[in-house]
């Protein structure tokens, strides 16, 4: 990977805020120009989906207007263009997430259909009725309804981790669920509703011991830190394109190889195949045996430029500077008589949701809105652990590269006419 995970990241971090040209980055997306309501935008919805570089509009424009076809059968100069683009964006995913090979890397649509490829290839030869799946109470519905689904097919069970008051995973709680049917525990590396980072190398290593597989949900994490998926050590790694400052409709299935040449394919057509009759199919290798049909082609192109993007920047200096506003947020929010910052875990990045005791989450991200403020309000696809907090909805700001300080001050004076509408 081009950032390795720092040992020492406070004293690092602290250099590098002091090198982080937000400028010139902010410059680089053309939608941060834009007024909203005649007021300049403040864009703070970036857990829902990032905002995008001109790097990554250019590169889908280009491929559109000079080396779009179809891919991997064209005997001709653009097929083979596109071809080459499309395959090297998986060798640029593969060493951003440090996979052994590009046969692990597959492209879906989004985390949500990477989950749903996995539980269904698994549910039709590696589940039997009996066995058992452990998630959290901290998962997006994406990790929860794929595995309903399965335990309703399958007649497998499934069991939540719980969290405390304040949002952290109870690892021994954890651990004590992971029985000798526990199959696969599946999980997020950071809640999208609270920005809490759950134990994960804890929950990897128990898992391990005890021979049972595991799915990371990296949707939220990939954005705020270097990911290297033979250190965590997982099964599976998933994450979609458009959190990540890429387009939408493109996401990633990472596998170890053992596992996706075992798996059976979920989605069958064209393009997973080597041979295919009336009486039988014979598969294709890896990683096409799981990309049934014409592929993302533009999409994945636009992912690798989203990150090759923030590896130019560097990943260290985004996660320190997310770090610093995110800080700042924090405080700012704590000190506005009436506004409750939910969760409170000793690491937090990314998203931080929040109550007002004068006004439902809905009408403050209507108000605020008027102000050029862009927030999320409901239950951001995490109902089972909003109903755990005893919470119908929350207001949530989410930070990305491009957020300042000054688009706290903006968030906490929008708040402030909140309180004078409806106190």
């Amino acid at each position: 990977m081009p950032d390795a995970v720092l040992e020492e990241p406070t004293v690092l971090h602290a250099s590098a805020v002091n090198h982080y040209d937000l400028p010139a980055i902010r410059a680089d997306f053309p939608i941060l120009s834009r007024r909203v309501h005649g007021k300049p935008l403040t864009f703070l919805d970036t857990a829902a989906s990032a905002q995008k570089p001109r790097a990554v509009i250019d590169a889908v424009s280009h491929l559109y207007e000079n080396d779009y076809a179809n891919v991997h059968r064209g005997l001709y100069a653009l097929s083979d263009a596109s071809t080459q683009a499309y395959e090297d964006a998986r060798e640029t995913v593969r060493a951003h997430i440090n996979a052994a090979s590009t046969r692990e890397i597959v492209f879906t649509r989004g985390t949500t259909e990477a989950i749903n490829l996995v539980a269904g290839s698994l549910g039709l030869d590696f589940f039997e009725p009996g066995d058992e799946i452990v998630i959290s109470s901290l998962e997006h519905h994406a990790n929860i309804v794929p595995w309903q689904m399965l335990r309703d097919r399958r007649g497998i069970t499934l069991k939540v981790a719980p969290i405390d008051d304040n949002g952290n995973l109870l690892i021994d709680e954890f651990i004590s669920l992971l029985g000798e049917k526990t199959k696969l525990a599946a999980f997020s590396q950071q809640s999208n509703a609270l920005g809490v980072y759950l134990p994960v190398e804890q929950m990897l290593a128990a898992c391990k011991e005890r021979g049972i597989a595991t799915l990371i949900d990296g949707a939220q994490a990939i954005v705020h830190q270097p990911i290297d998926v033979r250190a965590l050590g997982c099964d599976f790694f998933v994450f979609s394109g458009h959190k990540i400052y890429g387009p939408s409709g493109i996401g990633v299935l990472y596998g170890r190889e053992e596992w996706l040449d075992r798996m059976t394919p979920s989605h069958g057509g064209g393009e997973m195949i080597r041979t295919v009759t009336f009486e039988e199919t014979i598969y294709a290798d890896l990683p096409a045996k799981h990309e049934a049909g014409t592929p993302p082609i533009a999409q994945t192109v636009g992912l690798a430029a989203a990150l090759r993007y923030v590896q130019q920047i560097g990943l260290d200096r985004i996660a320190a500077h997310e770090k610093d506003v995110y800080s700042y947020a924090r405080q700012a929010l704590d000190d506005v008589d009436g506004v409750a910052v939910i969760g409170n875990a000793p690491e937090q990045s990314g998203a931080m949701s929040f109550t007002m005791d004068c006004a439902h989450p809905h009408d403050v991200g209507t108000v605020i809105d008027k102000a050029g403020v862009a927030v999320r309000a409901g239950h951001h696809c995490a109902m089972p652990l909003l109903q755990r907090l005893g919470l119908p909805a929350t207001t949530r700001a989410s930070f990305g590269l491009y957020n300042s300080r000054a688009d706290v001050d903006a968030l906490v004076g929008s708040l402030k006419k909140v309180q004078e509408l409806f106190a």
